[in-house]
């Protein structure tokens, strides 16, 4: 009996020691489990903090790309010709989005867009993070879509480029994609210029993408250059409004006219029809693209020959009051007859430019020939680029051959046979206007005069000038009178080249002038495609924008009104007809 008890009591105290032997044991793992988690809260918190904010980072902080603002252009005034506006595009991240998701509905609602389309594209990318929605959006639009409160939607500021001037400056500004990348004009021009370069920040983000707050900048955005062109918007609007006018009036196929600052060579005006607006392009006709007055060929008939009358001037040949029988009013070499409009006779060398005399102008040339001629024409600017670095520039075509026949030589000497752009034959008509100094062209605002090369003497080119302002007081150019200013010119009407050749019934009416004449500040030229009605030529059709705009132009210009010998202003009727040319 008393071994059972001892037996019992042994139990009981082993039973008991190995209940406490328990409870130490889990006592002491807890406690090495408390010390161990002290120790690594110790040591994420106070010794190895980077981690810890390391692995926040990775869950919440991104990196997003900073867009460069792209510079502005602007005419010499510093008048907003394209500038970019602040918008937002909507973005999506299909792997986050349920393409079944009843919000979807109101969502293209808002933006305009196909429901069945936009649920298509979740579901065919569903596995990719990033799909356009609709871009560049007003920001207004972007908050209501924002507020639908969509898993998976986002939005991002972006810019739009927007043209102010609209179709006026269309042709020489140019446009954009969506990218803001320049894709004609001068944003293609100077793309690179006005572009600059992205930057980077890093973002705080909540769990659905969304930006709590910028945290640092890593890259600056490098925003683009400025262009300053040397168009007057005045001018430009000017320009723009007259040749749409008689485009119309003569249900013409469209038109081109440049006006050149004579003492600088830049270029204060330059339009087209048709045209564009490059702020809407939905239905851009791709034939309204081209900025005629540069890329555009054509040969410049009867405008050309003041420029033949200067290198018969320079030879030493000829003078103003040199007398050419110009009868019977044609004449014929071998199969081909050059012909007058009438048989004017004898007429001096300033009565063939006034009257555009053809046969006159042929046998002018013929004493000179061809490489005398053509000579003056290169000189002058005539087939060669004129370095104002537009895209698409065409240089034209201007013969040089080795032997000329005297049909030839005829046929170049009153504007057949060679081809120009509305650019070069202003150029040339420039080099008129300054006294003989040929200026690079530019499309850029000058802070400074150029350097020129002379090209003719101040005299010749004086003679000449007193030639186009007889065009204009009693010859062919009668309708190109500017009232109170004195303005001298060239009328021209030749006919379009079609895919056969010359077309009988179609024509190009042109006038090329400048003014004042006796001290010219601006050159212009006006080019008038295929005009309908029965008035086609240059003296009905193109001579009255010239003096419409001209007129304007030199007022807003504030440029002296010439005075009379009388003390009187020196202004001029105005003429309902006028000589053809």
């Amino acid at each position: 009996m008393p071994e059972q008890k001892s037996a019992s009591s042994m139990f009981e105290r082993l039973k008991a020691l190995l209940s406490a032997w328990r409870h130490a044991s889990v006592l002491g793992l807890f406690l090495a489990v408390m010390v161990v988690l002290a120790w690594r809260l110790v040591d994420l918190h106070v010794v190895d903090q980077d981690f810890l904010r390391k692995q926040g980072d990775v869950r919440t902080v991104r990196t997003e790309t900073v867009d460069a603002h792209r510079g502005m252009i602007t005419d010499r005034h510093g008048e907003p010709l394209a500038i970019s506006t602040p918008v937002e595009t909507i973005w999506a991240n299909p792997s986050e989005m349920d393409p079944s998701d009843p919000r979807i509905a109101p969502l293209t609602r808002m933006l305009g867009i196909s429901e069945g389309g936009l649920r298509a594209r979740l579901e065919r990318y569903a596995g990719r993070e990033f799909i356009y929605v609709s871009r560049k959006i007003q920001p207004d639009l972007a908050r209501q879509v924002m507020d639908l409160d969509i898993p998976g939607i986002y939005s991002r500021r972006e810019y739009r480029r927007y043209y102010p001037a609209g179709e006026v400056t269309a042709h020489v500004v140019g446009f954009t994609n969506i990218d803001e990348r320049g894709q004609e004009g001068i944003e293609l021009a100077y793309n690179d210029w006005l572009s600059g370069e992205r930057g980077s920040k890093r973002v705080l983000k909540d769990r659905r993408g969304h930006v709590i707050k910028d945290l640092s900048l890593v890259k600056d955005a490098r925003p683009g250059q400025d262009v300053s062109l040397s168009l007057d918007l005045r001018l430009q609007y000017l320009a723009y409004r007259e040749l749409k006018a008689v485009v119309r009036a003569h249900n013409a196929k469209g038109g081109t006219m440049v006006m050149l600052d004579v003492d600088t060579g830049e270029v204060l005006a330059m339009v087209n029809q048709g045209s564009y607006n490059p702020n809407d392009r939905s239905q851009l006709d791709p034939g309204n693209l081209r900025n005629k007055a540069i890329t555009d060929l054509f040969e410049p008939g009867s405008t050309i020959k003041p420029i033949t009358a200067a290198a018969a001037l320079e030879s030493g040949k000829f003078t103003p009051e040199t007398r050419v029988d110009t009868s019977p009013g044609f004449l014929r070499f071998g199969r081909y007859t050059i012909r007058d409009t009438s048989n004017h006779k004898i007429l001096n060398l300033s009565g063939i430019i006034s009257k555009s005399s053809n046969v006159g102008m042929a046998k002018v040339a013929a004493e000179l020939g061809g490489d005398m001629v053509r000579d003056m024409f290169f000189r002058v600017g005539l087939g060669q680029a004129t370095g104002i670095g537009f895209p698409g520039e065409a240089v034209g075509v201007l013969p040089a051959n080795p032997r000329w026949r005297p049909v030839e030589v005829a046929a170049l000497s009153y504007g057949y046979g060679l081809s120009v752009n509305a650019l070069q034959l202003a150029q040339a008509y420039m080099v008129l206007a300054n006294g003989g100094v040929r200026y690079p062209l530019s499309l850029m605002k000058r802070s400074e005069p150029p350097q020129g090369e002379r090209i003719l003497s101040e005299q010749v080119t004086a003679e000449v000038r007193q030639m186009l302002k007889a065009v204009i007081e009693e010859g062919t150019g009668k309708r190109a009178q500017v009232g109170i200013y004195e303005a001298g010119g060239k009328t021209g009407t030749v006919h379009l080249v079609g895919a056969s050749g010359y077309e009988d019934s179609k024509y190009k009416a042109l006038f090329a002038g400048m003014a004042p004449v006796d001290n010219p500040r601006i050159v212009c030229v006006v080019a008038v495609d295929a005009p309908q009605g029965g008035e086609y030529y240059g003296g009905e059709v193109a001579a009255p924008v010239f003096a419409r705009v001209m007129g304007d132009a030199l007022r807003l210009l504030n440029v002296r009104p010439e005075l009379g010998t009388d003390g009187e202003l020196a202004s001029k009727p105005d003429h309902a007809s006028g000589g053809r040319g």
